[in-house]
C-alpha cells in the first residue's frame, strides 16, 4: 500500500526522479491494472474477430476479398504504425498515448458496430489498428517507468498472462457473442471496457518523462519505415495468393528490403532519428529482438493450421475449438507469472533457453497429431506450449524493454510488438508455403491410391486449395456413401501431413531460438527514477 512504501534514491540517478506519486496516482501495482485492462481490449481483439467475420458476410454482402481487408486492414495499421506509436509516447508521454489509444480504439469499435456497410467496417478496422498501436507500445513505457528493475519481470508476467489469456478467449467470447447476440457486439463490447479503462487511467496512471526525451520528429524516417513495413507486411499476406515467384510478390519484397536499406541510411544521419540504431549496440536487445521474431513465427504460423485441424478435421465448432485450447490457456496464465519471478531471480538466459526448448518438444509433439488423436494428448502438447512460450513473452519483453534506456522505452515497447508482428506474419507465410507444397504433393497420390476417378485440372487445383485447409467441398447429390469417406480420409490426411511438416518446422525454428536466447541478459538500464520497494 502507498503508506508502507519507502523510497530509496541512488546517488547518481542516471535520470531526474519520477513525478511524486500521490494516493492512488502511480502506485505500480494500480498501472499495472490500469494499463491490463487496456491491453486485454487489443488482445481479446485480435481473435474475437475472426469469428465474426462469417457473420459479417452474409450480413453486409461481403465478398471473400473483402472479409480478408477485414483482417488485413488492421494488421497493416497496426504492424506499420508500432514503433511510431511508441516513438509518440516518449514525446508526448505514455500516460497521454496511452489514453488516446483507448478512447480511440473504443470509438472505432463502436463506430463499426453501426457500420451499414463492409467499407466502413475495412476503414473503421484501420483505425483500430492505428490506436491500438499507441497502446501496446504506451502500456510497456509505463510498466517500464513505474517498476523499479527488480520487480519488472514480475510485471511483465502479469501483464503477458493477460495477453495470453485475452487472446485464447477471444473465440470462445466471439462464438457465444455471433450466436446469441449479434456480430455488432463483438465490437460493441469494447465500448464499455474501454470508458472504464480511462477512467482507471485517468485516477491511477502518472506521466513519467525521461530528461532526454525526443523534441522533434523524424518524419523521413517514419515514411519510411512506414512503406518498409508495409510493403513487407503486405507481401507476406498476399504470397500465399499471388505465389512466392510471382512479380508482385517479388516487388514488395523488393521494395522492403530497398526501404529498411534507406530507412537505416537515414538514422544514422538524423539528429533524432526514429529509431536510434545505438540501441541494437546492445547484444541482448538484438538477441531479443530476433528471439521475439522467431517466437512469434513458430507459435502463431503453428498456431494458424491448429484451428483449421480442430474445427475442420475434428469438426469442433468456433467455440468448442477454443474451449479446446484452453491448455494453453492455462499454461501461458500460469507460466507467465511464475516466469516473471523466475527471471528475476536467475536471470532471462536460462528460463529463456528452457522455454524455448520446450515449445520446440510441444511443436514436434503437435506435429504427431492425427484425425484420430485423443482430446487427452492434444491437451498436453497445447498444454506444454503454454508453458514454454510463456517465459519467452515475458523473457523476451523484459530484455527488449529493459535494456533500452528510458527515452526510448516507448520505441523499444514498439520494437517488440512489430517483431511479434513480423514474426507471425513470417511464420503464417513460410509455413503456409510448406503446408501447400506437401498438400499439392500428397493429394494427388493420396487420391489415386484410394482409387478415386482421375480429376481434372481445375477440380484437382480446387480441392487441393480445400485441403489445405482441412475442407472436405460436400459433393454432388448421390453419391456413395464410401466415395464421400474416401475423398474425407484423402483431404483429411494430406491436411495433417501438411499440419505436420509444418509444425516440425516450427520446432526447428523453436530450437535456433533457442541458441538465440543464449545471448540474452537482464535490463541493464535502470528506471530512472527512484528505486520504489513495495
Amino acid at each position: 500500500m502507498t503508506s508502507k512504501s519507502t523510497l530509496t534514491l541512488s546517488k547518481e540517478p542516471a535520470e531526474p526522479a519520477a513525478p511524486r506519486r500521490t494516493g492512488f496516482r502511480g502506485h505500480p501495482w494500480l498501472t499495472l491494472f490500469a494499463v491490463a485492462i487496456g491491453v486485454m481490449m487489443v488482445a481479446l481483439d485480435g481473435t474475437i474477430v475472426a469469428i465474426a467475420n462469417p457473420a459479417i458476410q452474409q450480413d453486409l454482402g461481403a465478398s471473400l476479398a473483402d472479409v480478408q481487408w477485414i483482417t488485413n486492414a488492421y494488421l497493416l495499421a497496426l504492424a506499420v504504425s508500432l514503433i511510431t506509436a511508441g516513438k509518440l509516447g516518449d514525446r508526448f508521454g505514455h500516460r497521454q498515448t496511452f489514453l488516446v489509444g483507448i478512447v480511440g480504439f473504443a470509438a472505432a469499435s463502436g463506430a463499426i458496430g453501426l457500420s451499414g456497410s463492409v467499407t466502413a467496417v475495412i476503414v473503421f478496422r484501420v483505425f483500430q489498428g492505428l490506436f491500438g498501436a499507441l497502446l501496446m507500445p504506451a502500456a510497456l513505457g509505463l510498466l517500464r517507468a513505474s517498476f523499479p528493475a527488480e520487480k519488472l519481470n514480475a510485471a511483465i508476467g502479469i501483464w503477458g498472462a493477460v495477453i495470453g489469456a485475452s487472446t485464447a478467449a477471444g473465440p470462445i467470447v466471439g462464438g457465444l457473442l455471433v450466436e446469441h447476440v449479434s456480430w455488432e457486439s463483438v465490437f460493441f463490447v469494447n465500448v464499455p471496457v474501454g470508458v472504464v479503462a480511462l477512467l482507471l487511467g485517468l485516477v491511477i496512471l502518472l506521466d513519467h518523462r525521461a530528461e532526454h526525451a525526443p523534441r522533434s520528429f523524424d518524419l523521413p524516417g517514419i515514411v519510411l519505415l512506414s512503406v518498409s513495413m508495409f510493403s513487407l507486411i503486405w507481401s507476406l499476406i498476399k504470397a500465399p495468393l499471388w505465389g512466392w515467384s510471382d512479380g508482385s510478390t517479388l516487388g514488395f519484397l523488393g521494395a522492403a528490403v530497398v526501404g529498411f536499406l534507406l530507412f537505416v541510411l537515414w538514422e544514422t544521419r538524423a539528429r533524432e532519428p526514429l529509431l536510434p540504431l545505438s540501441m541494437f549496440r546492445s547484444a541482448a536487445l538484438s538477441a531479443g529482438t530476433v528471439l521475439m521474431v522467431l517466437m512469434a513465427f513458430g507459435f502463431m504460423g503453428g498456431l494458424f493450421f491448429v484451428t483449421f485441424f480442430l474445427q475442420n478435421v475434428h469438426g469442433l465448432s468456433p467455440v468448442d475449438s477454443g474451449l479446446r485450447l484452453l491448455p494453453l490457456t492455462g499454461g501461458m496464465i500460469v507460466a507467465s507469472p511464475l516466469a516473471g519471478a523466475l527471471i528475476t531471480k536467475v536471470g532471462p538466459r536460462v528460463p529463456l533457453v528452457g522455454a524455448m526448448v520446450l515449445t520446440a518438444i510441444a511443436m514436434f509433439g503437435m506435429s504427431t497429431l492425427d484425425a484420430d488423436t485423443g482430446t487427452a494428448v492434444t491437451a498436453l502438447w497445447f498444454a506444454l506450449l503454454g508453458l514454454g512460450l510463456a517465459p519467452v513473452m515475458v523473457g523476451a519483453t523484459e530484455v527488449i524493454v529493459g535494456n533500452a534506456p528510458l527515452e526510448h522505452a516507448g520505441v523499444a515497447g514498439g520494437l517488440q510488438q512489430a517483431a511479434m508482428q513480423v514474426g507471425g506474419s513470417l511464420g503464417t507465410a513460410v509455413l503456409g508455403a510448406v503446408m501447400a507444397s506437401r498438400v499439392g504433393t500428397t493429394l494427388p497420390e493420396r487420391w489415386q491410391r484410394a482409387g478415386l476417378p482421375p480429376l481434372d485440372a481445375k477440380a484437382e487445383a480446387g480441392l487441393t486449395s480445400a485441403a489445405e485447409v482441412g475442407y472436405v467441398p460436400p459433393q454432388p447429390k448421390g453419391t456413395p456413401a464410401g466415395v464421400v469417406e474416401r475423398i474425407t480420409d484423402v483431404v483429411h490426411g494430406s491436411f495433417i501431413s501438411g499440419m505436420g511438416l509444418a509444425l516440425t518446422c516450427a520446432g526447428v525454428v523453436a530450437v535456433l531460438a533457442a541458441g538465440v536466447a543464449v545471448f540474452t541478459k537482464g535490463g541493464e538500464n535502470g528506471n530512472g527514477g527512484p528505486s520504489v520497494h513495495l
